[in-house]
């Protein structure tokens, strides 16, 4: 993740300020760092910066549809995992910078939204009815895909389901020298006032350095979370 020096993670507040072109790109630069095989993101982001603002076209099939995963790409390698329960997202594709889209979603999704995601060989699998059980959503990733290593990467409040069932292994956080100071901007970790709060979480830092136009790039692992580590 990229923060300011506050802890916010929306950049509209200050990219389009004369510095704000030194921070264009820091983050897909270190997330090149990593070996995974996907990357999760929520689906404001998703639909802010990689759908391309495609409206879904949902078609009612002429059966009903069974609520147990769809893989659209067997032989796919690398994923891009879509957080969407309630099946709202538009794709042109089934793959986005070339990975395969796997949808995330509840049970309580229309038949006529499976229906198009099977239709475009869109990947998707159930972890809740109504809610979305991340535990459940990363047994079956494991189990069905092959994925061993996943990148979380927000927004603040999918950032916060994960810590607050402590599914998070390790941080790397890339601190730019800004404040945004905005009142009610999404910040690095925040938990939905509809979950049980767990105990606040420790990292442990394992390494830090300085990196471009000031900013510090740092690594964590977790030492206590809100439950058991996967």
């Amino acid at each position: 993740m990229l923060t300011t020096l506050d802890g916010k993670i929306i950049t509209e507040h200050w990219r389009n300020e004369p510095w704000g072109k030194d921070y264009d790109g820091l983050f897909e630069k270190y997330h090149e760092t990593f070996e995974s095989e996907a990357w999760i993101l929520g689906r404001v982001s998703l639909e802010k910066d990689f759908s391309g603002g495609v409206q879904p076209e949902p078609v009612e099939p002429e059966q009903p549809i069974k609520r147990e995963p769809f893989i659209g790409d067997p032989n796919a390698k690398s994923f891009a995992i879509a957080v969407d329960r309630h099946g709202k997202l538009g794709w042109d594709s089934n793959q986005t910078g070339g990975d395969h889209i796997i949808e995330l979603l509840t049970e309580d999704v229309s038949d006529a939204y499976l229906n198009y995601l099977q239709k475009r060989k869109i990947s998707y699998l159930f972890a809740g009815k109504q809610e979305l059980d991340f535990k459940l959503a990363l047994e079956q990733l494991a189990r069905l895909f092959p994925i061993k290593t996943l990148m979380l990467e927000g927004g603040g409040h999918l950032n916060g389901s994960f810590l607050n069932e402590g599914l998070i292994d390790e941080l790397s956080l890339l601190l730019i020298p800004v404040a945004d100071g905005t009142a009610q901007t999404t910040s690095l970790f925040e938990v939905g006032k509809h979950l049980t709060k767990r105990p606040a979480s420790l990292f442990k830092l394992e390494e830090v350095k300085q990196a471009e136009a000031g900013t510090l790039w740092m690594r964590y692992r977790i030492e206590t979370a809100g439950s058991d580590n996967t």
